[in-house]
This record gives C-alpha cells, sequence and structure tokens, in this order.
C-alpha cells in the first residue's frame, strides 16, 4: 500500500511538472541515478536483514519438559533409593513457577499420560499453566492417547498435539458405587449401622442393594456440577459453542484426526514431528527440551568411603521445612482419612492418614515460630475420627494467628470440620465437600462363625457390655445409647458449623444431613468463602496478616516429610510392612481393587472409632 502511494504520488507530481515546464536532460539524469542508488540502498539492507535472520535461526532455543502422570499426592514426600524425590503436587507447581521464570527457558511442553489426579488438582495444575502463560512463554501438549482428567489439563495448555493412532476418550462424568450386602448375605454378616442425616449414607453399601432416594438426589445433583463444570471448560478453552462441546462429549472415545476435525486439538503429529513444528515456530535449528526440568536428582553413588553416610543420611531424610529468618508462611498438610495419635506415612512419602498428634504438632510449630506471620490449612481428606477431628478443630481455634483452609479434592464430612475452625475456607471449583452428618456401626459375624463351623462363649456383665461384640447385633439398648450418643455428636457438629459460618443453626441444618456438595455448590450455599487454589489462599493468609501481595515471604511445610524408615515401617513395624505388601501388589493390579482396599480402610475406621465424620461415599469419579 505504501509503495502504491509512493508511485501514485511521484505520477501526478511529474504530470503537473510537465504541465509547467519541460525538465532539462541532466535533472533527470541526476534523478535516474539517485533512484539507482536507492534501489542498491534498499537491497542492501535486505541483505544485511538476512544475515541476522539467518543468524537468529542459529541461536538455542531451550523448552522445559515435565511429564504429567498418575496421582499426585498433596502432601511433599521425601527422597526414594532411586535417584529422585517423589513426585508431589506441590512440587510440580514449583517446578512450573521456576521455568515460568527462568530466562532461560522460552516455553514448556506437558507430557501428558494417565493423569489419575482428582479434580481438585487438576484445577491446580490448569492454573499453574495460566500463571505460566501469564509470562508470555507457551506451552504445549502432548498426549498419547487420553482420558478426561489428561485432556482437562491440556485444554489450559496454547496447542494439543497427539500422534495419529491416539485416541481421546472425554465421555462425561460417571460416578460408581458397589454394594456389598448381597455377599454378606451369602456370608452370614449382618450390617448393624446408625447414621445422623439422611444423606449420610456410608453404610448403605452394606445394608441396601442400591441408594436411597435422598443419596441418589445429593449425589446426581453434585455430578450434574461437575459435568457442566467439564462442559464449560471444554467450551470456554476451546474454538467451540457450549452445544458443540456437549455433542463431543457424547460421541465418546475419537480417533486422533476426528478429534482435530472437531476442534478439540491442535496438532496430528508425533513426538519427532511436534519437535520439528516447534523449531519452525522457534525459527531454530537448535531446539533443546530440557527434560524432567526442576526435578531433583538424589546422589546415589554410595561407593567410596563416605558411601555409608550418604546413605544414612538419605535414609534418615531431610527438613522440608524453611528454618531460615524473615517473614513466613507455614502450608500445614492436613491428608488422609483421620484418626487419632500419629499420622501413617505410605512408602512413597505421601500421608495415607491424618494423626491429629501430628497435625497439632504441626500446628502448635507454627505457631510458635516468631517468623510465621499466618498459616494455610492445606485439607485432602474423607473425614474419620470424630474425637480426633474435634481435637483439631479445638487447636485450630485457639491459634494465635491468621489461618486459612485450602480445600485440595476432597475436604468432606471431618475434613470439613477442621476448617470450621479456621479465618476463611478457599475450595477448588470441584473439591467434593460438605457431608456433614455422623456414622457408626459394626458388622456382626455370628452367621459366618456358624458357617465356618465356629463357635464363641460370651460372659458379661453390664446391659449394654455387648455394643463391641462381634458376633451379634446391638440389643434395643445397646442401639439407644449408641444413638444418643450420636445424637450428640451431629449436634455439636451443626453448632460449631453454624457458629463457623455465621449463619443460623436451622439454616446450616438444611445444607448439613450428610449432603455433599462440589465447591462451586459449598461457594453459592456458604459452606466456603471463596473458590480458589492453594496459591490464593497463601495470598490470602498474607493478606489477614497484612503482608503486602508482592512482599516475598518464605514457604515452611508442615509436617515435616517422613524419612525411609517411617515411609517403610511406619508406627507399627511388622503390621504396616503387610499394609505395604497389600498395597503395592493388589492396588497397582487394577484401580477398582484399590477402591476396595480404600472402602475396607474406612470401615476399619469405623469399627475403630465406633462414630466417624467420614464422607458416605468411597466416589470412583471417572
Amino acid at each position: 500500500m505504501a509503495l502504491a502511494i509512493f508511485a501514485s504520488c511521484t505520477f501526478n507530481s511529474a504530470m503537473a511538472d510537465t504541465a509547467v515546464a519541460e525538465k532539462p536532460a541532466e535533472k533527470t539524469e541526476a534523478k535516474a541515478d539517485k533512484k539507482e542508488e536507492s534501489k542498491q540502498d534498499k537491497q542492501a539492507k535486505k541483505d544485511k536483514e538476512g544475515k541476522k535472520e539467518e543468524s537468529k535461526k542459529v541461536e538455542k532455543v531451550r523448552l522445559a519438559l515435565m511429564q504429567l502422570s498418575g496421582a499426585l499426592p498433596e502432601s511433599p514426600g521425601g527422597s526414594g533409593l532411586l535417584g529422585e524425590l517423589t513426585s508431589d503436587l506441590k512440587t510440580t507447581l514449583e517446578r512450573m513457577e521456576r521455568a515460568a521464570n527462568d530466562d532461560e527457558i522460552q516455553g514448556l511442553v506437558l507430557k501428558i499420560d494417565g493423569a489419575s489426579m482428582g479434580r481438585g488438582t487438576i484445577h491446580e495444575i490448569r492454573e499453574a499453566i495460566k500463571r505460566f502463560r501469564a509470562k508470555g512463554k507457551k506451552v504445549y501438549a502432548q498426549i498419547d492417547s487420553g482420558m478426561a482428567a489428561d485432556y482437562l489439563i491440556a485444554s489450559a495448555c496454547d496447542e494439543i498435539s497427539m500422534p495419529e493412532s491416539g485416541t481421546l476418550a472425554i465421555t462425561g462424568v460417571t460416578m460408581e458405587r458397589m454394594f456389598y450386602k448381597g455377599l454378606l448375605d451369602k456370608l452370614g454378616v449382618e450390617a448393624d449401622f446408625l447414621h445422623m442425616g439422611e444423606a449420610k449414607g456410608f453404610a448403605e453399601p452394606y445394608t441396601r442393594t442400591e441408594s436411597s432416594e435422598p443419596v441418589r438426589a445429593n449425589l446426581t445433583a453434585m455430578i450434574d456440577d461437575i459435568y457442566e463444570q467439564m462442559v464449560a471448560t471444554v467450551a470456554f478453552e476451546r474454538p467451540i459453542t457450549r452445544e458443540e462441546a456437549v455433542a463431543t462429549i457424547d460421541r465418546g472415545i475419537l480417533s486422533a484426526p476426528q478429534a482435530k476435525e472437531l476442534g478439540l486439538i491442535d496438532k496430528v503429529a508425533y513426538a519427532t514431528e511436534l519437535r520439528q513444528s516447534l523449531a519452525k515456530s522457534y525459527n531454530t535449528d537448535n531446539l533443546v527440551y530440557v527434560e524432567n526440568y526442576g526435578k531433583k536428582k538424589v546422589d546415589t553413588d554410595f561407593s567410596g568411603p563416605t558411601g555409608i553416610f550418604k546413605l544414612i543420611k538419605l535414609m534418615s531424610g531431610s527438613s522440608s521445612s524453611s528454618k531460615s529468618s524473615g517473614k513466613k508462611i507455614a502450608i500445614v498438610y492436613a491428608t488422609g482419612s483421620i484418626t487419632t495419635g500419629k499420622s501413617e506415612p505410605d512408602l512413597f512419602g505421601s500421608s495415607s492418614s491424618m494423626g491429629s498428634t501430628t497435625i497439632i504438632e504441626a500446628l502448635r510449630t507454627a505457631n510458635d515460630d516468631e517468623d510465621v506471620a499466618a498459616i494455610v490449612l492445606r485439607i485432602n481428606s474423607p473425614g474419620g475420627s470424630a474425637l480426633a477431628s474435634d481435637l483439631m478443630w479445638s487447636q485450630i481455634e485457639s491459634l494465635d494467628k491468621p489461618i486459612v483452609a485450602s480445600m485440595g479434592d476432597v475436604a468432606a464430612s471431618g475434613g470439613y470440620y477442621i476448617a470450621m475452625g479456621t479465618d476463611k475456607i478457599l475450595a477448588e471449583p470441584t473439591t467434593i465437600t460438605g457431608s456433614i452428618g455422623v456414622v457408626g456401626g459394626k458388622m456382626a459375624l455370628g452367621g459366618l462363625y456358624d458357617k465356618l463351623g465356629l463357635t464363641v462363649e460370651t460372659i458379661s456383665r453390664g446391659a449394654n457390655s455387648g455394643v463391641f461384640s462381634s458376633t451379634d447385633k446391638w440389643t434395643e439398648s445397646e442401639r439407644k445409647a449408641m444413638r444418643e450418643m450420636m445424637e450428640d455428636t451431629y449436634k455439636q457438629f451443626t453448632s460449631k458449623a453454624a457458629e463457623g459460618r455465621g449463619m443460623p443453626l436451622e439454616q446450616l441444618k438444611k445444607l448439613a444431613g450428610g449432603k455433599v456438595y462440589t465447591g462451586r455448590q459449598a461457594k453459592a450455599n456458604g459452606l466456603v468463602d471463596e473458590l480458589g487454589t492453594l496459591e490464593d489462599a497463601i495470598s490470602e493468609a498474607k493478606k489477614l496478616a497484612k503482608i503486602a501481595d508482592d512482599e516475598e515471604v518464605k514457604l515452611m511445610t508442615l509436617p515435616e516429610a517422613p524419612d525411609f524408615f517411617e515411609s517403610l515401617f511406619g508406627n507399627t513395624g511388622a503390621e504396616k510392612e503387610v499394609k505395604i505388601k497389600v498395597d503395592l501388589g493388589l492396588g497397582q493390579i487394577h484401580p477398582e481393587l484399590k477402591a476396595l482396599l480404600s472402602r475396607a480402610e474406612m470401615l476399619q475406621r469405623v469399627f475403630q472409632d465406633q462414630v466417624v465424620l467420614m464422607l458416605p461415599y468411597d466416589l470412583q469419579i471417572k
């Protein structure tokens, strides 16, 4: 356009000059020579720019490469003996943040393979990707074959690629519940349970063959909201409408070319082709993947005279807490089913149970540290012991410092109970929370003993001495005593919840009754204050502590990661060893068997504590 205007102006000017007078020949020649010199100058400039462009193509472009697969536990883990620190959500987010702020890193490639994280964890990763992109750097998702969890993470990236043979299965949301009553009947086992709250359906798998109407209605409302959030995410992130997103999800399993045609992915490319494409887009012949960016390595060379000391140091673990001076925010990780006593770590360093003693000690440590300005309680728990929940709640209430609750995948029943004592509650949009109710019971094994030819002789004194008997169901007197005790526990739960949320008791009771909610639903009904990530909770804690949002603070992680021996043996030696064998055996063969083990552990909590604040469902949302 500029050339056209210039030519037009020259043409008009020449016409005007001709109309006035004839130009001398020498002036015309001089003008021609000047024009030729101008062309040569332009060509020289062009050649110079071309050389600059060529020099750009040889510059090195570094892209961080990270893999996301399996589950990411909340609690920071210790180091293993295989040379790397175990992966967890905290370190994964820190690695992404480090790459975002690294001037030598121009982008991020996420290889997503078999992500089995909860929806809250997925939301945390998506938000971390958005923070990375806000730095002006691109994120590329690479999926071989993906399910809904893989795709929800990938959809937050700038580009998604899959190989031609890959498949994408975004099949909506499904929740499965398994019922055991038929099996128990065949075995001669009778489930004897009481529950406070019509939607507190923990015992239903043992006493019914299908969900009751109140439980089904509550579950349906929750699943509807999770589904709506999925549809909204796909429609927002991709160039498709909500109706197109629904139609695509209804199609189910798609090949990579089909997914591209429908706008779900950007490229059908193998890993080598993707790399070539990225090199072209960055205009470089020297594209470097920085593999496992930010993942810490452990020195496993145990040779030489110092080898034994290295091994001992590795097994004894290292502190994950910040012991340096300066303002700190303490993050207390409250993860796993709730029990009294010490937390029981699993082999990989994450907490399989949340011991009230461990959490109380962590809270006191944070409260007594003069440099700690505020505390964030990161909760990922389905609940558990009513006593342990109340002991932790009491400790939280007594703290001198601001404390903010940050809910992860699940913070239900006892998990919600401990959040009630905090100054502010933040949840992920898909956090499973609520479940304000109480359940207690036992299995009467007398019929099974008969089938096995076993007899039990009982000598007892006291009207209710058989309340813990393994052979018989409760008598009317025993049932009455249990009910009265559970009603009192439920009264404490609801009254403390109403006080903590600042709402009338009758209003709170309408939200209680064992009902579960997504974080988004809980925000709407007043059970949580805000929707947000752990990062948002840290910002809120800084605000409550009157620290400027842009002021740097150190993060102190509590409880400290267990060392190798604690991870291996826990608190009970041989008993823990048996648990490890089962967990690494059956649980790794099939996810459904893992779910059965989880259900068995939840049931054990009921038998151990008699009265529990436990999420009524072992939610397997797919």
